[in-house]
């Protein structure tokens, strides 16, 4: 058995083991793969439009490549506000937006500004596990609220409110959600602004998928319903629209006073976003939104393909409303899903991941993310058929 080092031996207990480790070993046996086709990862297919690039290009050539503030260039905090006004009816002004590396880095910001020891942090799930990190990094403890595919995974107010307890510090809605692409219809988001309220509960509302929700699904901005704007803290980003994963460029909304006083933690955090990313940032949102509008359609395509070939395959599933992921039940195959995830891979060299690497408790579900072209998502899929048949024969 191999020593622990004194470092490792003296880890602090706030670091403590999430979903990695599958996430690794998956990683290792694709890399050893002639060819994989990866649906897994929530990393679009799609270049950064063009004129994205020439942006940051431009802002190179330009010598704007120093420090900015730590809440990001005045003209990026100003068109984030005057596109939350335009798409969401959301009224925020420049100095109540801070631009962070990504959606990730403002989910640990929140935490850090919000969360103490003991305090319960409420999540949808099955979840984008880093909240959970977050929570647990600030001495939190996260509380799971379980919505179900009868439902098509879509969020009970129910299941909220008999939750919340003395230690309830907050409730995060991602809305579309992570793994599950369910859309949290108006109705149930105006029930969970009464519920905030009632109980005195502050609101992260992640809606770095709100551009990519399918008819007739709608979306509601928590944060623009009445005395919701004081309590709520709206994420949003560029990654998932505009293909800029790797830019890593997202934003956090919230009143100016908690804004000025998050100001400090964020600049010892990482200082500033990359400035060459945040003018090709500004420049997705001033722009021309053409190439945006042609993902939409390409992911709208994939989806409803998606939808009708896994039912084919004798699967069952929850129907997306938004996101570009299908939340899949293969209990009917005799395999758990991260047996069924490992033997896919090695046996057809198609990655998906288990629920479980999402927080779900269940076995039963696998996360399907429509990210490459439709005849490769063709070509997965009959692999996927191939390989279920081959193992409901053997059992």
């Amino acid at each position: 058995m191999t020593q622990q080092s004194p470092l490792h031996a003296r880890l602090a207990p706030r670091i403590v083991e999430e979903d990695g480790s599958f996430r690794s070993k998956m990683l290792a046996i694709a890399a050893d793969l002639p060819k994989v086709i990866a649906l897994g990862r929530g990393d679009p297919d799609f270049h950064t439009p063009q004129h994205i690039a020439d942006a940051a290009k431009a802002a190179i050539d330009a010598n704007q490549h120093h420090y900015t503030g730590p809440t990001g260039l005045p003209a990026l905090r100003t068109a984030i506000a005057a596109n939350l006004k335009a798409d969401y009816a959301l009224d925020y002004t420049a100095d109540e937006i801070i631009v962070t590396a990504g959606v990730q880095e403002s989910i640990m910001l929140c935490m850090l500004g919000l969360v103490a020891e003991g305090d319960e942090v409420l999540i949808t799930s099955p979840r984008f596990t880093t909240y959970d990190t977050a929570v647990h990094l600030c001495g939190g403890v996260p509380i799971p609220v379980p919505t179900y595919q009868k439902d098509d995974f879509a969020l009970d107010v129910a299941e909220i409110e008999k939750r919340i307890t003395p230690r309830t510090r907050m409730f995060v809605l991602v809305s579309p959600n992570n793994p599950t692409g369910a859309v949290t219809p108006p109705d149930v988001i105006r029930k969970i602004a009464d519920l905030a309220i009632k109980h005195d509960i502050l609101i992260i509302a992640d809606e770095i998928y709100a551009k990519l929700i399918y008819p007739p699904h709608e979306h509601l901005s928590l944060a623009s319903l009445p005395g919701m704007k004081e309590r709520t803290i709206t994420l949003n980003g560029f990654s998932k629209t505009y293909a800029m994963t790797g830019w890593r460029v997202g934003y956090l909304a919230a009143p100016a006073d908690f804004v000025e006083k998050l100001t400090e933690p964020r600049h010892t955090l990482s200082i500033n976003t990359c400035t060459v990313s945040q003018h090709a940032a500004l420049a997705a949102l001033t722009g021309p939104q053409d190439d945006m509008d042609m993902m939409y359609k390409a992911y709208a395509e994939r989806r409803e393909w998606l939808m009708g070939a896994l039912k084919d395959a004798g699967l069952s599933f929850g129907a997306p409303g938004g996101a570009f992921y299908i939340y899949t039940n293969i209990s009917s195959t005799g395999l758990s899903a991260p047996e069924f995830c490992e033997g896919l891979l090695r046996e057809t060299g198609v990655m998906v991941f288990p629920g479980t690497m999402f927080g779900d408790d269940s076995t039963d579900y696998i996360r399907i993310s429509y990210l490459q072209p439709l005849p490769l998502i063709r070509e997965a899929m009959g692999l996927i058929a191939g390989f279920i048949a081959k193992h409901k024969a053997s059992a």
